[in-house]
């Protein structure tokens, strides 16, 4: 069943996005009487299109699709086309936050104009994301930052991918720590992390992990990071 997510609710109805009526009318060709589902404040509900597509709550649906995993990938920033694809597809596979990074080897400098721009843009790339793949929530895409801003947040387990490191690969250190509350892994622009930037989150809390043997291309490593929480909040 088509799921939306609702911008406010009124008594017994909810209110859309005009492009999502749009969507509702135009693309899906759905009629009065047509049920979808709608997430409003975490929760779903089963709803039915009345007069002038207007959307009534039927019922609560219990459902809850998100990850046990509390996890926030901070990722350097990298051409606008490979970024749209990977928070789409960290979006589909259950991250909750996204923070892009400036860093040494990121091609993309954002200009103070032209950041708003692009946050509203990646947000509604997740709210279609999180509606295709049936969330409960959509996830956040904060503002680009530095990683001097980034060692100041707080979470219990800090990674890093790493070339350098061959032995600790993530998927058997997410095992062990299957308990964690909140956690937080870093992956570099196009042309990697660089010793300094990798040395210093490591002097800052931060531990290297390994994606495995290849050396994966930014969206690859992003998407295949993304696959393993997901898998790993299952077992």
């Amino acid at each position: 069943m088509q799921r939306y997510f609702a911008k406010a609710k009124n008594g017994n109805k909810f209110i859309l996005l005009d492009t999502d009526i749009h969507h509702i009318k135009k693309v899906m060709r759905m009629n009065i009487n047509d049920n979808i589902e709608v997430v409003f404040d975490g929760k779903v509900y089963l709803c039915k299109i009345i007069d002038n597509y207007e959307i009534e709550i039927e019922e609560e649906i219990y459902e809850n699709n998100e990850l046990d995993i509390n996890a926030t990938i901070a990722i350097g920033m990298v051409n606008e086309q490979k970024f749209d694809l990977i928070i789409q597809k960290l979006t589909e596979l259950g991250i909750k936050e996204i923070i892009p990074l400036k860093m040494e080897r990121s091609i993309v400098k954002l200009t103070s104009d032209k950041i708003d721009k692009k946050i509203s843009r990646w947000n509604m790339i997740c709210k279609e994301a999180s509606e295709q793949s049936h969330r409960n929530m959509i996830p956040i895409v904060h503002k680009p930052i530095s990683l001097n801003e980034l060692i100041n947040l707080e979470y219990d387990i800090k990674l890093v991918c790493s070339v350098k490191e061959k032995n600790n690969f993530i998927n058997k250190y997410l095992h062990s720590k299957s308990n964690c509350d909140k956690m937080i892994i870093v992956v570099g622009p196009e042309g990697g992390i660089s010793p300094s930037e990798e040395d210093f989150l490591c002097n800052n809390g931060y531990k290297s992990v390994s994606l495995g043997k290849s050396v994966l291309r930014v969206e690859t490593a992003a998407i295949y990071l993304g696959s393993i929480i997901n898998y790993s909040s299952m077992e």
